[in-house]
Order: structure tokens, then sequence, then C-alpha cells
């Protein structure tokens, strides 16, 4: 009972002083001694989710973005979250629901914390996601700009949770937004307010494949798929990525995936094996007038079919087309190794037949690294 009247007076107390009055309080709280104050951080966080709202949430309106993202942490001074810390955003919309703000600022102060976890609730609603995902992005850039990122199992300002909120959002929302971009856009906020550090990019893209790894691993995919799309270089888009590792999943699920996977790595090992001995890397160009066999003239026509196949399907991100097309080649992969001597004794048939073999490998990396891939 104590304590429901404390709560009570403290809620009484709080109405009497507007949000929008409190926010210059922030600047007397520091953030960190690295990154300022509270209220530069809300400043960073309004400045990013702006942009957010405007480059990538289209018809989002951007004065409720500034307005929930202004007001998101002023409930930090209250009487209420001083003694009951964790009601930190709920309050702070409760009260911004008692000051008539608009239903989409009230959300999205409630939101902007969330998910803080593999399971909470993501926001959805446009303004909630801007200053959610700004909010978040804040965290991940300032902290690896600062060099205090999370180090083996500590991370004391919750920098992974931060990281895997970021992808949550965009995957249940299905944005289409390039993580690396992302990451200038977060360094371009933070630069403006003054904070000056170099963000090592490709260790904050490895952060996060290592997030979106321990994501997927709870829905059942296996960290190897994630690496084997990861690998190709350049895909900062989680939303095509995810659906390009789905795809791979579905794929060596069935026969002819699990059966090609094999002769992917058969063919990979000869080439290394082959490489070792005399120092070649066999990836030139095939002499079709040297095929002396039918399997080979028909694997390089197959091979030549399934790459303008899978190239036209990830074009279009239809990702299990461009699977269906390799799945094409388990048959012509087989007969040529049922039927053909890799290493025949004359030297210019050897290094063709290796060159094929290298295509093979070329033809199915351009969907994924099958080299990255277990089993």
């Amino acid at each position: 009972a104590a304590r429901l009247a404390d709560a009570k007076f403290f809620w009484d107390q709080d109405l009497k002083v507007p949000l929008e009055d409190r926010v210059a309080d922030l600047d007397q709280i520091i953030f960190h001694d690295k990154l300022g104050s509270l209220g530069e951080r809300v400043r960073r966080i309004e400045s990013l989710a702006v942009y957010i709202a405007r480059t990538y949430l289209d018809g989002t309106d951007e004065e409720h973005v500034a307005r929930a993202a202004h007001l998101c942490k002023a409930d930090l001074v209250t009487e209420m979250v001083g003694e009951f810390p964790e009601l930190q955003g709920q309050m702070g919309s409760r009260y911004a629901q008692e000051q008539d703000e608009h239903g989409a600022v009230v959300r999205a102060i409630r939101d902007h914390y969330s998910p803080k976890g593999l399971h909470d609730e993501c926001p959805v609603d446009p303004v909630s996601v801007a200053v959610a995902l700004a909010e978040k992005l804040d965290t991940v850039v300032c902290f690896f700009g600062i060099e205090q990122q999370p180090t083996g199992s500590k991370d004391p300002f919750a920098v992974r949770r931060a990281a895997l909120g970021v992808i949550r959002i965009i995957l249940v929302n299905k944005l289409r937004i390039s993580i690396s971009n992302l990451f200038g856009d977060a360094m371009v906020a933070a630069a403006f307010r003054n904070l000056e550090f170099v963000i090592p990019e490709d260790k904050v893209f490895e952060f996060f494949a290592d997030r979106l790894k321990v994501q997927q691993r709870e829905k059942g995919v296996r960290h190897d798929l994630i690496d084997a799309v990861f690998s190709l270089g350049g895909e900062g888009d989680l939303v095509r990525l995810v659906a390009r590792v789905d795809a791979l999943k579905a794929f060596l699920a069935t026969d002819d995936g699990a059966n090609l996977l094999t002769a992917y790595k058969r063919a990979a090992n000869i080439l290394r094996i082959e490489k070792k001995k005399d120092g070649t890397s066999y990836n030139g160009e095939l002499d079709v007038q040297l095929f002396d066999q039918p399997q080979e003239t028909t694997l390089f026509e197959k091979l030549g079919a399934a790459r303008g196949e899978a190239e036209a399907a990830i074009k279009v991100e239809d990702f299990a087309d461009a699977m269906a097309a390799l799945a094409k080649l388990r048959g012509p992969v087989d007969a040529f190794f049922d039927e053909v001597t890799v290493n025949a004794e004359d030297a210019g048939l050897r290094r063709n037949r290796l060159n094929l073999l290298s295509q093979i490998r070329a033809t199915m990396d351009r969907v994924a690294d099958f080299s990255k891939i277990e089993g």
C-alpha cells in the first residue's frame, strides 16, 4: 500500500511538469564521458530518426518522428522513473498521452527501447520504427566508435542487444535498408554532434553478422548457411540476405542439393590437391575443342545455362529459382565424375578438365559460397 501511495504521489507530481520542460535536464546527466550527456544523445537520436524516416520510411510524418525522439528520454528525470527505473519508456508514453501528444508520438516513446530480447515484440508503427532504430544504432555506432564494443561475455552497454534489436526491427518490418548505409547515417548524425571517431565498418559489419547468426540460430538456421551468403560480399540488405539463406536451407534439404554439395566439395578438393602439386590455379578459359567425351560437353553447356538462369533469378530476388537452376546440374555433374578421368595422362586434357571443375565451383558460388557449408 505504501508503494502504491508513493507511485500515486509521483504520478501527480510528474504531471505538473510537461515532458518538454524536462528535456533540458538531460543535459545535466552524463551518458558516457566520451559521448557526452543524455541531452546530446537525444539530439543524435532525433537527427538520425528523422533521416531514417525521410530516407527509408516513405510517408512517415517527420514532425511526429522528431517530437517522439525529442521526448523519448524525458521520463528519465521524472520522480516515477527515478523510483521505478524499469518503467522508463512506459511512463514517458503515459505522461505524453496525458499531455495530449499525438498517438504516434505516444507509441514511439513507449516502444523506442523495444525489442529488448529475442522474443520481445517489435515496433511496427513507422514513427516507432524510426525512433527505435535510431536509438539502437546510436548505441552500436557510438560504443564501437570509442572502442567499447563487447568482448567475450562482457557487454556493459548492451551493444549486442541493440544490434539484435536493429536486426529484428528490419526483418519484422521487411525494411529494404542496407546495414552499411545505416552505419554511415549514424556516423553522420554522431559527427554532426561533434563526436570525433572513426567507425571500423568491417568490424561492425562482422558484429552484425554474428548477431544475425544468433537470431537465425534461434529459428533453427545453421550458422554456416549465413556464412555462405555473407561471404559473397556486398550484401547489407538483411531482408534479401535472409531470403537467400532460407532458399539455400531449403535447397540443401533436398537430395539434389545434398548431392550437389558433395560434388562441389569433391571438385574443390581435387582442385586444391592439384594446385598443391604444381602451384597452378585452375580457373582459366576452357577449350571446347579438347572435349573428347560427351559428359564434358553436356556439363559445359548445362553450366552455362544454369549460370544464366541463376543470375536472372537473383536479379529479381527469386532465390528459390536460383537454387532450382543449380539443381539441374546434379545429373551432368554426377555423369562427369562417373565417366570422365580428370587427371588424364595428356596434360592439355588434364588442364582443361580441371578448368571445367573450376567452372562447377564458380557457377555454384554465384548463388552462395558453398565452401563455407559444413558436411
